[in-house]
């Protein structure tokens, strides 16, 4: 089992679900306004990504394409070109403000946490009495920061995206060394959007069979249809990135939740997880009341009179089955009745010996 916040994640624990709002905010104001969303939707908690964009793209030039939406009927996309830097410097935000921002969902009592890139990033969420941070796929072989964040004791997240099976064994067995066993999955398939192809969820149910963690999915679709098939398949928690507006400039807000989806979400979830049930087969009051409705009982097909034996000839099958059941109709057959009784009377074992 891993915990966040007050709640667990794993077996026999409700499906966590987080909206991921790192990617898709420009600042203090409008990470608030996705918190507020997220909160009034009923996820269980909101992710950020802390990214210091001097250190991490020195090539203030490096270029990214990405596909904006357009149509929103059609979903149609144009391609967009811009620095690197410029993307992930919209996101930037200062201590002060991220302070800000965790208290924030601290009064919305909902719970916060981030992807971290650098070793004072892990730091700065230690401070602010986070428990859990992320490590991106981008970073699932940066062993020193997996390890320091491990060392720390924070529960450490492992977005898998492109890596390979012996990449996440290495991440794994690096939080593990520290003695630090709070640790789950992340199954990432790639792509803005990611491409049906590319997503595996067959994959959920290998992670935990081979790891024994909670596995979350992240997904990188528009809907969230992936999602409901990732929870039939085994996932703990899912991750789903949300927006103000899906058409708003940057990668990832063309397949993001706008507000008015956010609820519609966190109920689809919700219903599936009590049609998925326990996986035993249990008879309540209200389902024995049904079954009895459409059952059969067995029934006289004609009167008979007082010390008549039953015969198969004298009996047939009729609903409801509020009496003997036809399954023992070999213990009805030969015996006499007790009193004369009417045709299409529903026997019952005080009517014969």
């Amino acid at each position: 089992m891993f915990e966040m916040g007050k709640k667990g994640i794993g077996d026999g624990h409700p499906v966590f679900i987080v909206f991921e709002a790192g990617a898709t905010h420009t600042g203090l104001e409008s990470a608030k306004a996705l918190v507020a969303h997220a909160a009034e939707a009923g996820a269980d908690a909101v992710k950020f990504q802390i990214i210091d964009p001097e250190r991490l793209v020195p090539d203030k030039a490096q270029p990214f394409t990405y596909g904006v939406l357009t149509d929103r009927e059609t979903g149609e996309t144009r391609n967009v070109t811009e620095p690197l830097y410029d993307i992930l410097k919209r996101r930037y935000m200062d201590f002060d403000q991220w302070q800000k921002l965790k208290e924030y969902c601290d009064d919305l009592e909902i719970t916060f946490f981030s992807t971290v890139t650098f070793f004072h990033e892990a730091d700065l969420l230690y401070r602010l009495g986070v428990d859990t941070v992320k490590i991106c796929s981008g970073d699932i072989t940066h062993l020193p920061l997996i390890r320091y964040c491990a060392q720390k004791g924070l529960g450490v997240q492992l977005d898998t995206g492109n890596a390979s099976v012996g990449e996440v064994e290495r991440a794994v067995d690096e939080v593990l060394k520290t003695g630090n066993s709070k640790f789950m999955i992340n199954h990432c398939p790639s792509g803005y959007p990611a491409k049906a192809d590319d997503i595996n969820l067959r994959m959920i149910a290998t992670l935990k069979q081979m790891f024994g963690c909670p596995v979350a999915f992240s997904d990188h679709t528009p809907g969230w249809e992936m999602d409901i098939a990732a929870i039939s398949l085994g996932a703990d928690m899912v991750e789903k990135t949300i927006t103000l507006d899906r058409t708003t400039r940057g990668p990832e807000h063309q397949f993001s939740l706008e507000p008015a989806d956010m609820k519609s979400f966190v109920s689809s979830v919700r219903r599936l997880e009590s049609a998925l049930g326990g996986g035993r087969k249990t008879w309540t009051e209200k389902g024995r009341s049904l079954a009895l409705k459409v059952r059969r009982s067995i029934v006289l097909a004609e009167s008979v009179k007082k010390g008549d034996a039953l015969t198969p000839e004298l009996l047939d099958y009729a609903r409801p089955g509020t009496g003997l059941s036809p399954d023992l109709v070999e213990e009805v057959v030969g015996r006499s009745c007790l009193k004369d009784l009417e045709q299409g009377h529903i026997l019952d074992w005080g009517d014969f010996k």
